[in-house]
């Protein structure tokens, strides 16, 4: 049994986590062997996020602490539940969980928060495909340069075309 000293240091850190966390995904680990889970983790480190296991309840007391507990339903909050905290990109760690259930079957997708905006169970794919930060702003970059790229070459166009009627006249004068 969890001391209660124990069990505040857990909500502690988790209300921080909470708080600092860009994204939230749920996951059910049911099934899940050590090694795999050792290798997700690893992957989520990789990608600036923590996957963090705990009783359900210390997770209930921690998020109506960092006040994201409406954000969450309770029936989600149910079973084998870990939760992984992303902090830089918030869609990255729904990526890592589709392609393991693609090769592995397993963890299950239980939900994802990110933005104030719950994602169900069903909604991996969706949520998976969202576009991060840093692609949504190439995205930007490459929608202003279009226009400026289009007008560039329709000037080139117009000189081209100048030029080669300039050509066409010199010609007619010489002969």
């Amino acid at each position: 049994m969890i001391s209660k000293q124990k069990k505040n240091e857990t909500v502690e850190e988790l209300v921080d986590k909470f708080k600092r966390a860009a994204g939230i995904h749920l996951i059910d680990f049911t099934g899940v062997t050590v090694a795999d889970s050792m290798r997700i983790r690893r992957e989520f480190l990789e990608n600036d996020s923590v996957m963090r296991i705990a009783k359900n309840s210390l997770y209930k007391i921690a998020m109506k602490q960092a006040g994201v507990e409406h954000e969450i339903p309770d029936e989600v909050m149910t079973g084998q539940t870990a939760i992984i905290f992303a902090f830089e990109d918030p869609i990255m760690p729904a990526r890592i969980i589709k392609e393991q259930i693609q090769k592995f079957k397993k963890p299950i997708y239980k939900a994802s928060v990110i933005d104030n905006q719950f994602f169900g169970e069903k909604q991996l794919n969706q949520v998976a495909a969202l576009q991060n930060k840093q692609e949504l702003l190439g995205s930007i970059a490459g929608s202003l340069t279009a226009p400026i790229s289009g007008i560039v070459g329709s000037i080139n166009a117009v000189m081209r075309d100048l030029s080669s009627l300039i050509e066409e006249v010199a010609k007619k004068q010489a002969s």
